[in-house]
């Protein structure tokens, strides 16, 4: 209990003190008006009270991640703790902070269109491709599986339960931001923070009576399969210490903040927050289960990770807790779809200047999304979907790459998005070429590979700084 309690306040304190440094980095000015208020249409720009944007935010990147990604990552063991703490902080907060702050110094731009300005119209347009497919495809997932679960429930045939998610999903992506996100994402965000506070409260309260064990840290890697920590614990955990997907979703929120002040809160305090939620579900799996075979059996027995999380929650809050467990494999998973789908809508109107005000152009945009989606639903795709894990991290690695460029020509502290870039280079190239998925190769050849590749991408940008620092010089003199 010491392990979780002391990585709890490292989480707390790091928003307070990284946090601060990583938001003085930038010059952050409420003076500046931001594009919420600039470009305010009704529609996707549109200024919010920060709470509310800030729970909005939380519920865009979480979803299920934290919840599911936590209990695969718990068969790891304890070690698991320090990717989700130190990854949060150094990584993934960072990651999220410049995804929404860089957005906003940009009106507001996709994530696409910010890799294009810093890295290039080569990397913008491979950007703008695997960017869209990733949201069709999370979204397509977040369609299948709560309809999947939706008819276990109630023995309702499954495609009426994904005729209504979709239907769903495409009046939550075309209506204006406050009239469906903006009103029952802060209510399920609370939710799922409630959730998560009342099983640390049991598991704190079941560790003090006996009845849950929380073992203490441990470096040893638990893994029942003999999965090894590196690459494939840093790809397992993603929306619960770096992902990403998020870098999709900033910049939707970027579109909905008031002052420039906020987004500390917004953007790394989400991420802190998602963080802690995390640790969370992985010392309570943990803990309820005891170690790491039983874990797996459980996934086995129980169906995944829904199972798992339908058990642990009516086991330790009772009614509220099965209630809790749809909320968590049900409404949670839906609402990361629906926002997938929306800032596709929005990546695509980016990309080729589609302005959204009228209601027609989202519906232009909109329809071929979910006619892929449809589509994507009436075949087995698990195969595909393994290649998420990677894309996801991959797409993370290309945005803190892209945020270290921004702070190099903007005379910021670079090294603060360098040295998580360079790590997750090395993480996304060797996962690839040892996973299933990938190329199958020697996992020691593959670590040694992505160690060098990371390296000498780390080279070339250290020899490419004076060609930074002068091409912003000479933009400088121009302005």
């Amino acid at each position: 209990m010491i392990t979780f309690i002391t990585c709890l306040a490292i989480l707390i304190i790091g928003y307070f003190a990284y946090g601060t440094y990583v938001s003085k980095s930038v010059k952050l000015d409420d003076l500046n008006t931001t594009p919420a208020v600039k470009l305010e249409d009704g529609v996707d720009y549109m200024p919010m009270p920060w709470h509310k944007v800030f729970l909005i935010q939380f519920l865009n990147i979480a979803g299920t991640g934290p919840i599911f990604g936590a209990i695969m990552g718990a068969l790891f063991g304890p070690v698991a703790f320090l990717w989700i703490t130190f990854g949060t902080i150094f990584a993934g907060g960072v990651h999220d902070f410049f995804s929404g702050v860089i957005s906003m110094k940009h009106d507001g731009t996709s994530v696409s269109e910010i890799v294009g300005i810093y890295l290039g119209d080569s990397m913008k347009n491979v950007m703008r491709v695997f960017s869209v497919i990733l949201l069709i495809l999370v979204g397509t997932v977040f369609v299948t599986s709560p309809a999947g679960l939706l008819t276990s429930m109630t023995g309702i045939d499954k495609t009426i339960w994904v005729v209504l998610i979709i239907v769903y999903y495409i009046v939550a992506t075309v209506l204006p931001v406050d009239k469906v996100i903006g009103k029952i994402y802060p209510i399920f965000g609370a939710s799922l923070l409630f959730m998560a506070i009342g099983l640390a409260g049991a598991m704190i309260v079941g560790h003090f009576n006996g009845s849950m064990v929380m073992p203490e840290m441990t470096l040893q890697n638990l893994h029942p399969s003999g999965l090894s920590v590196f690459p494939f614990l840093f790809t397992t955990i993603a929306c619960g210490a770096l992902s990403g997907f998020h870098a999709t979703q900033s910049p939707m929120m970027a579109r909905c903040i008031n002052r420039e002040s906020e987004s500390k809160r917004v953007f790394y305090g989400a991420m802190v927050v998602e963080g802690i939620v995390a640790l969370i579900w992985c010392a309570v799996t943990i803990a309820f289960f005891g170690e790491s075979g039983a874990i797996q059996a459980a996934l086995d027995s129980f169906g995944g990770q829904s199972g798992v999380v339908g058990m642990i929650s009516k086991e330790l809050l009772g009614p509220i807790g099965a209630v809790l467990a749809v909320l968590g494999v049900v409404a949670c998973p839906i609402t990361s779809g629906d926002t997938a789908f929306r800032s596709a809508r929005l990546t695509i109107a980016d990309a080729f200047n589609i302005k959204q005000e009228g209601l027609l152009s989202r519906f232009k945009l909109a329809i071929p999304l979910f006619v892929v989606c449809i589509f994507l639903t009436t075949i087995d795709f698990n195969i595909i979907w393994r290649y998420f894990a990677w894309s996801n991290q991959t797409l993370a690695t290309i945005f803190l790459w892209t945020a270290t460029v921004y702070l190099l020509k903007n005379k910021g502290n670079h090294w603060i998005t360098l040295i998580p870039a360079t790590f997750m280079s090395a993480v996304c190239m060797s996962y690839i070429l040892q996973a299933p998925e990938g190329f199958k190769l020697n996992a020691q050849l593959s670590n040694i590979v992505g160690v060098i590749f990371a390296v000498v991408l780390f080279g070339l940008f250290m020899l490419n700084i004076n060609k930074f620092k002068s091409n912003t010089e000479k933009e400088s003199k121009i302005s």
